[in-house]
């Protein structure tokens, strides 16, 4: 069936209803901002547009599209590859040092975590971290044990293959040229910044 629902001010105005049958799935939303609750009422395609392109990256098969029919603009976003291709994406107009890009992904019961990884010849270090979708900019705990890992792996390989006259690679050294994506699904996250 096809269901629908209006809501004013975060609340319902009607109770779910059946609108008629679809054979289709999914959920559209369409949204008007309330001028009494936001100071600015006008949104930027373009920055809508990159916070759903980041949804669709992390959350791996799902469609997503934006229109705005005033300026007749639409983007479409799927990625079958998931953070995998949200770092292909990254590396579009860089060299990649090697053709994949690393996976590795983990789920149980109540936890899921994926990183993505590809080194390309620059000097700077790009990690995106994300907690059930929200982009956590200020890094944690779950940032930090990537660095500390990735760091002590990439010692510990370079000791088994005798690369290392003396010193161990600092975190530095190991996070240049890096692109990375942490993407963690957790029950009951709590975030620093929030209030």
């Amino acid at each position: 069936n096809l269901y629908t629902q209006e809501y004013k001010k975060g609340k319902p105005v009607n109770s779910l209803t059946i609108a008629g049958t679809s054979d289709k799935h999914g959920t559209y939303v369409r949204f008007v901002p309330d001028g009494t609750i936001f100071e600015h009422t006008v949104f930027n395609f373009d920055t809508l547009s990159n916070r759903l392109r980041e949804l669709a990256f992390l959350n791996k098969g799902l469609h997503i599209t934006i229109a705005d029919m005033i300026e007749n603009k639409e983007n479409v976003f799927h990625f079958e590859g998931g953070i995998i291709s949200f770092v292909e994406h990254v590396n579009e107009k860089k060299n990649p040092l090697f053709p994949g890009v690393i996976y590795f992904d983990n789920e149980d019961d109540k936890f899921m975590l994926e990183v993505a990884l590809q080194y390309n010849d620059s000097y700077g270090e790009q990690i995106f971290s994300f907690v059930n979708n929200i982009n956590t900019v200020d890094g944690g705990t779950h940032v930090a044990g990537f660095k500390s890992a990735l760091t002590k792996i990439c010692n510990k390989r370079a000791q088994a293959m005798n690369l290392l006259k003396g010193n161990n690679l600092s975190s530095d050294d190991v996070r240049e040229g890096l692109v990375g994506v942490i993407n963690i699904k957790v029950p009951e996250p709590q975030f620093e910044g929030q209030t």
